[in-house]
């Protein structure tokens, strides 16, 4: 007798890979441009006539709205509907890449990353939140949620290697001008493949959205600040702490608030709470080798933008084939058992490039532990994406993959200024290519730090919970069905 249970439906089956496709490629399109802007800088600087300051608002204006409307961009999408705001979002952000790829001038191109950022708040949360609503809990979830987190790994890597081919060969604006089409085109298919969710009753809570986007936003700017006049001037502390009493507020208002933009319940759950944690702190070590490891290459071993971007392509490869086993890992052990690998190959990959000197080389130095680093993140997004959504109410949904996304974009922030100000406020070497190599072994220490620190974030307060739910679950598929006998 067939069994009719295994039988796959090809029109099912089509649909779900469409909303896959639509999902993450629009997720894929401003990680790509989170990245791709790193080896395609000397290029922006020299073409537009940039200071050093003009030239870090480049990216800071993407990082610093980015980072601030997040919250907001998944709230909404729970009030106006998950796909209307998604592509709402995407016109947004075509629209800015179009205009940052046709900037005559400094402040177009900064006034067009600060719009991208715009579209990419919007973007980043409902892209998770219609994800989780397209796919029912179970396997099919599972693995939509391992793609869309090896996603942002592979997005990351993928766009230093695309900007550095396009910075080479075309120009630093080819890297922003191929989201328009990107962009038309997932414009057009999410309404064929993704289906609208309900509107949510209630009002937009504008007093809590403020606190929100004014303290991340201020925080940020504090972070982004220290480049610049360190961490003890008045311009960084006045921010960084006005963003903070901001956010005590934030936190006041939405304990009290009867429709939170962030509800509190959500950091209820030690998983949900360990999972955003350990991935500000990730993505605080991650952001600075990139940053770093980048200059390395291009100032120490005489690296062109183009082979600065294929020098990432060892990583980038070993990132992809792990990801793809991550759906078959967490069918068979508690995710955080490939979460703490990950974080583990992670860190002893960076720990590894911290000893860089200027006579290292690239096969011998700099490949092997960029290859660890790839399985390490290869384990550990699709799982700490996974975590921080885990349980969480339908109607929260928006929330909590804004939540995922803010912890992302802060952890990027907060660890680029911690690393960029440590490594400047080193003794000064004889040579630069030994500055420069002195500066990427106090970074990547710095960076070493925060991922022991993610490490135990997991294992005290995600391993636990998880290592009990997957017992759980054993209990649950191996106890016996009624009317077998018990022995």
């Amino acid at each position: 007798m067939t069994n009719h249970s295994t039988i796959r439906d090809p029109a099912k089956s089509f649909h779900q890979t469409g909303i896959l496709a639509v999902v993450l490629m629009s997720y894929f399109m401003i990680l790509l441009d989170n990245s791709v802007i790193f080896t395609a800088l000397p290029s922006v600087q020299n073409d537009l006539d940039l200071s050093s300051g003009e030239l870090s608002w480049v990216q800071d204006a993407y990082t610093l709205v980015f980072g601030g409307l997040l919250l907001i961009g998944a709230r909404a999408g729970d009030l106006f509907g998950r796909r209307r705001v998604f592509v709402f979002g995407l016109m947004v952000f075509s629209l800015a890449s179009a205009l940052i790829g046709l900037a005559p001038v400094g402040w177009w191109a900064i006034a067009g990353r600060a719009l991208q950022g715009v579209g990419a708040a919007i973007i980043a949360p409902t892209s998770l939140s219609l994800l989780t609503a397209s796919f029912p809990p179970g396997h099919a979830r599972n693995r939509a949620v391992a793609w869309y987190g090896a996603i942002a790994g592979i997005g990351a890597s993928l766009g230093l290697v695309i900007g550095g081919v396009l910075a080479h060969w075309v120009s630093w604006r080819a890297g922003f001008f191929v989201n328009v089409p990107l962009g038309l085109a997932m414009m057009f298919l999410a309404p064929r493949f993704l289906v609208e969710t309900p509107r949510a009753r209630g009002r937009f809570d504008i007093l809590g959205a403020a606190c929100a986007t004014l303290s991340v936003g201020l925080m940020v700017f504090g972070i982004i600040n220290t480049t610049q006049r360190g961490w003890v001037s008045f311009s960084t502390l006045l921010p960084i702490w006005t963003g903070i009493i901001l956010l005590g507020c934030f936190v006041a208002i939405e304990a009290k608030a009867t429709q939170p933009i962030m509800p509190l319940s959500l950091f209820a759950s030690r998983r949900r709470t360990g999972a955003y944690l350990a991935r500000l702190l990730y993505m605080g070590a991650m952001i600075g080798f990139f940053y770093f490891l980048t200059q390395f290459m291009q100032y120490v071993l005489g690296f062109n933008p183009l082979q600065a971007g294929l020098g990432f392509l060892p990583m980038t490869i070993v990132n992809f084939v792990v990801a793809l086993t991550i759906p078959k890992i967490v069918r068979r052990l508690p995710a955080s058992i490939p979460l703490l690998l990950g974080i583990a190959f992670t860190l002893a990959g960076m720990y590894w490039l911290s000893t860089v000197h200027p006579h290292t080389g690239f096969w011998d130095g700099i490949a092997p532990p960029m290859a660890l680093i790839g399985i390490g993140q290869g384990l550990a997004f699709a799982p700490l994406t996974s975590f921080g959504i885990i349980n969480t109410p339908v109607e929260f949904a928006g929330a909590a993959s804004g939540l995922v996304n803010t912890f992302h974009q802060m952890g990027m922030t907060l660890g680029l200024g911690i690393m960029v100000a440590c490594a400047t406020g080193g003794p000064a070497q004889t040579s630069f290519s030994g500055q420069i190599s002195a500066e990427v072994y106090t970074a990547l220490t710095v960076g070493c730090l925060l991922l022991v620190l993610s490490f135990l974030a997991v294992l005290f307060l995600v391993f636990p919970g998880d290592l009990r739910a997957h017992r759980k679950r054993l209990a649950i598929t191996t106890e016996p069905t009624v009317g077998t006998s018990r022995r």
